[in-house]
């Protein structure tokens, strides 16, 4: 496959590394050590149009493609991974709405979050739940015209500060499929019933919000069923490719980060009266870091333009993105304060948070162990 991005493409990259140059990193400190959502930055980032920008023109959004979101992500993330999770988070639970929510939803919804006047969250892992979603125990019972919804929901992106969830729930437990019997529900972040707590104390991704959500007799009305009943399960394990794909560009992006701040810092520092990049044992890492990095880069973009091509194999490719990238993610940002040495185990440089925040990336969206099982299923199963 021969790959090069647009002059367009080129722009876009551009103008997001300048915005986070010059709206992130200087305050990326700040949120990290407050463990505050980042609303300011988030006003900035709705007029440059980076929130759900994956969204068609008609509900607001620029309609990127995946390739386009990846190099969105790695600008976002290369600043700071936890604002930046923040910005590319806006929009989570969007594509339920875009590829299975009526007119009527996408119109009430999306108009919103493109604009920052709302944000979604996607409610899916539990306590008990978190790589087998088929254990989800949140249920949703129709009454008369309405779902009553009981359960809770862990570890949720946004969870004190979406105004929408597209939430998982369990509604036909009587059908003994292990895959069907889940839909997803649009939950609105006011409804009566709904309780939210801030998570906190995380490692990293400190500036996003995480949150655990209770359900207590949340009703809602049966028009916030998202697409056909009982297909919530089939319904949300197609975007994972997608999402997995933008979890590679995450890596990236911290990879990166890490390795410039390593190089910059390596001209900079001197020991024995001179710069400790003249050190062998330095360029060594250095060349490592940035050849890594690259190489999980064209992993990422060969990913997302499978995702926008609907190549055969996006899912063996996303899920190799998704483990090289991740892995690429926490071994750059490690040497990365190698590089550094003391000044690297505290916050007066960026490092230390990037080496906190690269873990993350090896468990959501599907553990390092869940892409190798892929990987290795999508090999021995389909011949990929």
């Amino acid at each position: 496959m021969e790959f090069q991005l647009t002059d367009e493409q080129k722009q876009l990259r551009e103008e997001v590394r300048k915005f986070a140059e010059e709206e992130i990193r200087p305050v990326a400190t700040e949120y990290d050590v407050e463990e505050e959502y980042p609303y300011e930055v988030m006003d900035k980032a709705a007029d440059m149009g980076l929130l759900a920008p994956h969204v068609p023109v008609e509900y607001g959004g620029v309609g990127y493609s995946s390739v386009e979101n990846a190099i969105l992500t790695e600008e976002l993330f290369a600043a700071d991974p936890g604002i930046g999770l923040c910005v590319s988070s806006a929009g989570f639970g969007a594509e339920a709405l875009m590829e299975f929510g009526t007119d009527e939803q996408k119109e009430r919804v999306l108009p919103e979050v493109t604009a920052g006047d709302a944000v979604m969250g996607s409610a899916i892992s539990e306590p008990q739940a978190g790589s087998d979603v088929t254990s989800v125990a949140t249920r949703a019972e129709k009454d008369g015209d309405e779902w009553v919804i009981n359960g809770s929901k862990m570890w949720i992106t946004n969870g004190t500060v979406a105004d929408y969830f597209v939430v998982v729930c369990e509604t036909d437990p009587e059908i003994d499929d292990r895959y069907s019997g889940y839909s997803q529900i649009l939950v609105e972040g006011d409804r009566d019933g709904l309780t939210r707590d801030k998570i906190t104390g995380k490692l990293g991704i400190r500036a996003s919000d995480t949150a655990e959500l209770r359900f207590d007799d949340v009703r809602v009305p049966d028009e916030n069923l998202i697409g056909q009943r009982g297909m919530g399960f089939l319904q949300l394990m197609q975007f994972f490719d997608e999402t997995r794909t933008a979890v590679a560009a995450q890596g990236v992006g911290i990879a990166r980060g890490a390795a410039e701040r390593a190089l910059e810092y390596a001209e900079e520092r001197e020991q024995f009266d001179r710069p400790i990049s003249d050190f062998q044992a330095i360029k060594h890492k250095l060349a490592e870091m940035h050849t890594n990095t690259e190489a999980a880069r064209w992993l990422t973009y060969r990913s997302a333009w499978a995702v926008d091509n609907e190549s055969g194999d996006l899912t063996a490719l996303a899920s190799m993105a998704k483990e090289f990238a991740s892995r690429t993610a926490v071994e750059v940002a490690n040497e990365a304060v190698q590089v550094h040495g003391g000044a690297g185990y505290v916050n007066d440089h960026d490092v230390e948070r990037l080496y906190r925040d690269a873990k993350i990336t090896q468990i959501y969206e599907g553990t390092t162990e869940i892409q190798k099982n892929i990987i290795a299923r999508e090999l021995l199963d389909e011949g990929v």
